[in-house]
């Protein structure tokens, strides 16, 4: 990320036409302000920031998005919700989203389409 955070310093810094160690203006023929060349960096820089900001999205979502149920899991959750606790406690508990538990529920034949509080059913659809 370090690495990241600086380059997207050094390009904020060329864009701006100036030089990145001692932030002095570029000579007005430098390669830099070419248009093509401008275009690129700007393209560069754009990629860099959408890769931060999905890594700072990645970072705020549950341990376990996006992996596979085990058996055991699968138990796990039969067993909570049945004692009644509620599909968000056990979200928190499983590592997972609120949506991916409903949607197992629903799988599992425990809960309707219709009992949930979350779009989209556990085909994936909306």
């Amino acid at each position: 990320m370090r690495n990241d955070t600086q380059s997207r310093a050094v390009l904020t810094t060329l864009i701006q036409g100036c030089d990145p160690q001692s932030g002095e203006p570029l000579p007005g023929e430098c390669v830099i302000h070419r248009p093509d060349v401008l275009r690129a960096m700007l393209a560069g820089l754009g990629a860099l920031e959408q890769t931060a900001a999905r890594a700072q999205r990645r970072a705020q979502l549950p341990e376990n998005v996006g992996q596979s149920w085990t058996s055991d899991e699968e138990k796990e959750l039969i067993v909570a919700f049945k004692s009644g606790d509620s599909p968000a406690a056990i979200a928190q508990k499983h590592g997972r989203t609120l949506r991916a538990i409903e949607a197992r529920l629903e799988k599992l034949g425990l809960i309707t389409a219709e009992q949930r509080s979350t779009r989209g059913g556990f085909t994936g659809t909306n």
